[in-house]
C-alpha cells in the first residue's frame, strides 16, 4: 500500500479543487446562446404547465357547476313531485269526504222517506 506524504496530499487536493474551479467555470450561463435556449425551453414548459392546469381549473369549475344545477333540478323535481302527491291526497280526501257526506244524505233521505210512508199508513 502506498502512503502519500502531506505535500503529495496537500498538491492532490490543490489539483482537485482547482479541476473544480475549471468545470463550473466552463459551465454555460447568460450570454450563451445553449444557455439561452434551454432557458427558453422550460419557460415555455412552464408556461404550457400553466395553461394546462388552468384549464384543467376551468374544467373542473365547470363540472362543478353542472353538478350543482342538476343536483337542484332534481331537487326541484323531487319537490314538484311531492306537492303533487299532497294535492292528490288531498283531492282523495275531499273527495272521500263528499261520497261519506253523500252517503249519509242518502241515508237521511231513504230514513224519512221510510218515516214518511209510516205515517202515511197510520
Amino acid at each position: 500500500m502506498k502512503r502519500d506524504t502531506p505535500e503529495e496530499r496537500a498538491t492532490a487536493s490543490a489539483k482537485a479543487r482547482q479541476a473544480m474551479l475549471e468545470r463550473f467555470k466552463q459551465r454555460s450561463g447568460p450570454g450563451d446562446p445553449a444557455w439561452e435556449a434551454k432557458q427558453a425551453e422550460l419557460k415555455a414548459l412552464a408556461e404550457a404547465r400553466e395553461k394546462r392546469d388552468a384549464e384543467r381549473r376551468a374544467q373542473k369549475e365547470a363540472e362543478k357547476a353542472r353538478l350543482a344545477a342538476e343536483k337542484k333540478a332534481a331537487e326541484e323535481a323531487r319537490i314538484a313531485t311531492e306537492k303533487q302527491e299532497r294535492q292528490r291526497k288531498l283531492l282523495a280526501e275531499q273527495e272521500e269526504k263528499e261520497r261519506a257526506l253523500a252517503m249519509l244524505a242518502d241515508q237521511k233521505a231513504k230514513r224519512d222517506a221510510r218515516y214518511a210512508a209510516r205515517k202515511a199508513r197510520k
